[in-house]
């Protein structure tokens, strides 16, 4: 698959019906990888649950391989990229039609903490959903959860 030319640019689709006025708002990150999914399901049910609209993030960041073959790495990031928010896309818009979720899919680039930060102010959101961090590094580093629970905007809550 190619990534076409407009593979980096963000993106807002909207799926399943449309959210009433006064529905709360949930934000989740997603990035396909597993703690990602468990998020993005307790969100859904959350969202399901208590009548609210859900805001599905999915950030796209450049990874450290353009450090070794830019060129290479930039292709690559790119087709998988596009190939990782087709998939999640595809995902979304059908539980947001199964459960009858009013859903907001987010495509966005850059450093996840900024863009989640930035989409859930952008959408007042009441909560936000994240995954918790799998990599050993981010111990010392700090975890896109604990950067997003520092900025203390809302609330938080951390799925394993």
């Amino acid at each position: 698959m190619s990534a076409g030319p407009n593979a980096f640019s963000s993106t807002v689709d909207a799926f399943g019906p449309a959210p009433l006025p006064s529905a709360r708002t949930v934000l989740v990150g997603v990035d396909g990888s597993d703690t990602a999914m468990r998020a993005a399901a307790a969100a859904f049910g959350f969202a399901r649950r208590q009548g609210a609209r859900l805001v599905v993030t999915f950030v796209a960041c450049h990874s450290s391989l353009g450090a070794f073959s830019p060129a290479v790495a930039s292709v690559f990031e790119h087709e998988t990229a596009a190939t990782l928010y087709a998939e999640l896309r595809d995902q979304v818009r059908e539980l947001a039609e199964e459960l009858d979720v009013p859903v907001t899919f987010v495509k966005a680039f850059g450093d996840p903490v900024t863009v989640l930060r930035e989409s859930a102010d952008q959408c007042q959101a009441d909560m936000v959903v994240v995954g918790a961090s799998q990599q050993a590094g981010h111990r010392f580093a700090g975890s896109v959860a604990t950067r997003l629970i520092r900025a203390g905007h809302w609330p938080v809550l951390v799925v394993p």
